[in-house]
């Protein structure tokens, strides 16, 4: 692992992207920052983040996915490192609100925003951006954002954490099949709100109740509905009103 460390950048993302277009750099290439101006977030969200206070990062990932059908097998590597890292650190009730965002209890303590590209050669390079909110304690307009020092009442190590998701991370890929049937267990029972009732919104503003089942092998939510049918929704199709 190298790790590439700035005080301000306009997004980790887009410096790691940019690095990785111009040099062969190592696989698990790591960028954090001090302040990011302008983080993204999942549909071209904002991140925004206290200066100094959380883990900004990102990591290059490469020779893991092998087709553009296994995407979604990153999503679920990269959310169960960050989950293992934190429950070795004692944060509770962590679960991962699809498709990727960190969760204590019902607030959001991190997010995580992957981008893939595809080369003429069919190798295929991922940016994993995370961020994850540690030290910060105040979220001015933000009522369900949270933090670990909010949460547990510590200050914590920001480095001891970004070590401790990419060891998980490592050994999680170095091991990883094409289809691992634990690791997608073990995400799916860390899933928000899995298996109760809970309200939804469609992408046409149509709200309606269901209960989250799973995540189908290309990514889409399933929620059993009312009917008692089970529909897959995609990214922009669903949102969960909590």
């Amino acid at each position: 692992m190298k790790l590439i460390k700035l005080d301000a950048i306009d997004s980790t993302n887009e410096f790691l992207k940019g690095l990785s277009s111009t040099e062969d750099i190592q696989n698990f290439t790591v960028v954090t920052a001090e302040n990011q101006l302008k983080g993204k977030g999942q549909m071209g969200s904002v991140w925004e983040s206290e200066l100094g206070k959380n883990l900004i990062m990102s990591v290059l990932v490469k020779d893991f996915l092998r087709d553009n059908e296994s995407f979604f097998n990153l999503n679920v590597v990269i959310s169960l490192s960050v989950i293992r890292a934190l429950e070795k650190i004692n944060i509770p009730e962590l679960s991962i609100k699809w498709p990727n965002d960190i969760m204590s209890a019902n607030k959001k303590i991190g997010g995580i925003l992957i981008e893939n590209s595809i080369k003429g050669d069919g190798v295929i390079t991922s940016i994993v951006g995370l961020g994850l909110n540690i030290n910060q304690v105040q979220f001015d307009d933000l009522p369900r954002a949270s933090s670990l020092a909010l949460i547990c009442n510590l200050y914590f190590d920001k480095e001891v954490i970004l070590f401790s998701i990419i060891e998980e991370m490592e050994a999680m890929i170095a091991e990883y099949s094409q289809i691992d049937l634990l690791l997608w267990e073990e995400y799916t029972n860390k899933l928000f709100k899995i298996g109760v009732p809970a309200a939804f919104t469609d992408e046409n503003e149509v709200n309606f109740m269901g209960i989250i089942k799973g995540v189908s092998e290309i990514g889409k939510l399933q929620i059993l509905l009312e009917d008692d049918g089970i529909f897959e929704y995609n990214l922009k199709e669903v949102q969960m009103l909590y």
